[in-house]
């Protein structure tokens, strides 16, 4: 998969549509959300987050399902 520069939101789902995995597009949603840079969560933290991420073993590196917290 090629690398894309996302300037903006048309450029983002532009791009998506030329994507597809047997047959099916992703599933799109924006997030006005700003988040604080410089925010890291301690090792403890980080593990009740990683407790709740799960690969999919045919797509480890591109399929990440993240539970409810």
């Amino acid at each position: 998969m090629g690398r894309a520069k996302f300037v903006d939101v048309e450029v983002m789902v532009s791009w998506t549509w030329s994507m597809t995995w047997k047959g099916l597009y992703p599933i799109l949603s924006l997030s006005q959300t700003v988040y604080q840079k410089g925010i890291s969560l301690t090792k403890k933290a980080m593990k009740q987050v990683e407790s709740k991420l799960q690969l999919n073993p045919l797509l480890p590196k591109w399929y990440i399902l993240i539970q409810a917290l």
